[in-house]
């Protein structure tokens, strides 16, 4: 059995200097370079902590920056 983007969820982020952290609710964690997503690599430290999640966890958006992010797809998997 493969893994499903409805595994891919997250429930908390944090965003540093150079990376984007994604605790997962199955107790994954995820860690990617800042420099995948320029907007937030420029953004302010305050702009990158306005984060709320979407879809119960399977999205990550950032309204001042008009920021989405999918989780499913930060793992490479398919968005179902």
């Amino acid at each position: 059995m493969g893994i499903s983007s409805l595994s891919a969820v997250a429930r908390s982020v944090q965003v540093t200097d150079d990376q984007l952290q994604v605790q997962l609710k199955d107790a994954r964690s995820l860690v990617v370079p800042l420099v995948w997503f320029p907007t937030l690599l420029h953004a302010t430290a305050l702009e990158r902590q306005e984060w709320r999640l979407m879809g119960g966890g399977l999205g990550i958006h950032w309204e001042m920056l008009d920021e989405d992010i999918s989780v499913p797809r930060l793992l490479g998997l398919p968005c179902e």
